[in-house]
């Protein structure tokens, strides 16, 4: 095998796992029995490892593959994006849109268990550019992050709001609506979904029109279980209300791209006015401190600043897998055109 890295912003560096020769799935599957130890070191070190030009084509590789790093896959997603199963354990990353941005974020944080371990495979590679899965160290953002707004975001901790439509739609006009609470809970059955939430911590409110309202709170940092490091551990840039529009200005000074800078505009202009006329705990996402006080603007930009700092962004090819600590590594997606097949399991 030849070991390259890749790095990023901050000094934040990805091992690279590449064949020799053979460039199989199986001789990938022998290598990591062999090395499972070498691996197990470089995700507690680095947090991910990329795994390029071992053959995977179809959704079943990636569960292989990930089967030899943690045997123990899961099935069960309480997340917000929209997915649809390819395998028993694989699933595509994220059926939103190809023009919005996924902001970084370690998968469920919101979770009581959240997954250790995420595995992601490159099915089709963009050819337009674009479509990268940005890696950042939020170990690195926790100690990033100016200690005044730091203990800001710690003494107030995150409280997260969700509001879902019911199993007949809601027929609402949304640009930022959830998938429907049924979707997400594989069930139409309102004693189980509360059972799922109280396992959660989950505050559960059933309104009008068969609607879900979904309240939790959380820290902002979470302690690594296995090096004891603080990791910023929650999904405030993502379920923030003015996420998407900072996020898009983001991709705009990255990339240039003219189309994600009339989206950032167009989304600000939306999102200030509806949250003239919308309570916070009404939008469809939002995050305020656990008091419901509002979370200071400038703390949050700060926060993505240092989170785009430390981003680790390559663009994808075919048959790449990235093997990621989920306890310490968040994930994003950035925008692309045309097609592109990314998928993903955990454990």
């Amino acid at each position: 095998m030849r070991l390259s890295e890749i790095r990023g912003g901050g000094g934040a560096v990805v091992p690279v796992v590449e064949p020799d020769g053979d460039a199989r799935v199986d001789s990938l599957r022998a290598w990591l029995d062999a090395e499972g130890t070498w691996l197990s070191g470089q995700l507690r070190t680095h947090g991910a490892v990329l795994l390029r030009g071992f053959g995977v084509r179809v959704p079943v590789d990636l569960e292989r593959v990930a089967r030899a790093i943690d045997p123990e896959l899961k099935n069960e997603y309480l997340g917000t994006s929209p997915r649809d199963a390819l395998s028993e354990y694989v699933f595509s990353a994220s059926e939103l849109p190809p023009f919005y941005p996924i902001p970084q974020h370690c998968e469920m944080s919101f979770l009581r268990d959240p997954p250790r371990r995420l595995f992601f495979a490159c099915l089709v590679a963009p050819q337009g550019g674009g479509g990268e899965t940005p890696l950042c160290d939020f170990r690195r953002v926790a100690a990033g992050l100016d200690p005044a707004a730091r203990e800001r975001f710690v003494r107030g901790g995150i409280r997260i709001i969700r509001n879902y439509d019911g199993p007949d739609g809601g027929g609402r006009f949304d640009l930022w609506q959830l998938k429907r609470w049924d979707e997400m809970f594989l069930t139409t059955d309102r004693a189980v979904v509360e059972a799922k939430c109280a396992e959660q911590g989950f505050q559960v409110t059933w309104l009008p029109g068969q609607r879900l309202r979904l309240v939790s709170e959380h820290d902002a940092l979470r302690v690594h279980p296995e090096s004891g490091e603080p990791v910023w551990f929650n999904h405030v840039q993502v379920f923030h209300a003015a996420s998407a529009a900072s996020e898009l200005r983001r991709v705009h000074a990255r990339q240039g791209d003219l189309r994600s800078l009339a989206l950032s505009q167009f989304a600000r202009l939306m999102i200030g006015a509806r949250r003239r006329f919308t309570p916070a705990d009404a939008m469809s996402m939002h995050c305020t401190y656990r008091d419901g006080r509002e979370i200071d603007a400038a703390d949050l930009e700060h926060l993505r600043d240092v989170i785009w700092r430390n981003m680790v962004v390559f663009p994808w090819r075919t048959g790449d897998v990235v093997a990621i600590d989920n306890f310490s590594v968040s994930h994003g997606r950035m925008p692309y055109r045309g097609p592109r097949q990314v998928v993903v399991a955990w454990a």
